[in-house]
């Protein structure tokens, strides 16, 4: 994985449920673009809904990953669905449910909830569902030359486990 769109791991429950969260910020070059103002409307800093869609799947894919200790390449094969309410403004803290339903050898799915925290009361309100589809990539595509190493585990990726205290999970191999 390139980049994440999760920032911390906040609860797991192996081959059930997996919580992160994503602390959205003005630091972050794609939300000044998102509506920059150049249609003549007062630019606003937006989260895109595709990076929303990324996060969980991230969320997801941590969770799907972690049954095998991460031997699989897991990759997203399927938005089922995804429903976002309401727009995610920097400053705003967003929380992501992932929810294993169902894993076997081709893949898996998911399902998840998506939560908004302004800071202002401190609350957490749903905005968004998700089910989502994952592949086993080296099951599905047999035959096919893909590198040796798991190409979708990064460095970054590494240290969100290890700071979540997940080190445990991640096969020496990977």
């Amino acid at each position: 994985m390139r980049w994440m769109w999760i920032d911390t791991i906040i609860r797991f429950e192996p081959e059930a449920r997996l919580d992160t969260i994503k602390n959205v910020s003005l630091a972050e070059e794609h939300l000044h673009d998102h509506f920059d103002g150049s249609d003549g409307i007062e630019p606003l800093a937006v989260a895109p809904a595709s990076l929303l869609v990324e996060g969980m799947a991230q969320t997801a894919g941590i969770l799907v990953g972690s049954v095998h200790r991460f031997k699989e390449k897991v990759v997203l094969a399927k938005v089922s669905k995804f429903e976002v309410d309401r727009d995610v403004l920097a400053g705003q803290s967003l929380r992501y449910e992932a929810y294993l339903d169902r894993i076997d050898a081709a893949g898996a799915s998911t399902s998840g909830l998506i939560h908004l925290c302004d800071h202002g009361d401190g609350r957490w309100v749903e905005i968004g569902r998700a089910d989502l589809m994952f592949s086993h990539l080296d099951r599905n595509m047999a035959g096919r030359a893909f590198p040796e190493h798991n190409f979708v585990f990064s460095d970054n990726f590494r240290a969100i486990l290890v700071d979540a205290g997940l080190a445990h999970l991640i096969d020496e191999d990977v």
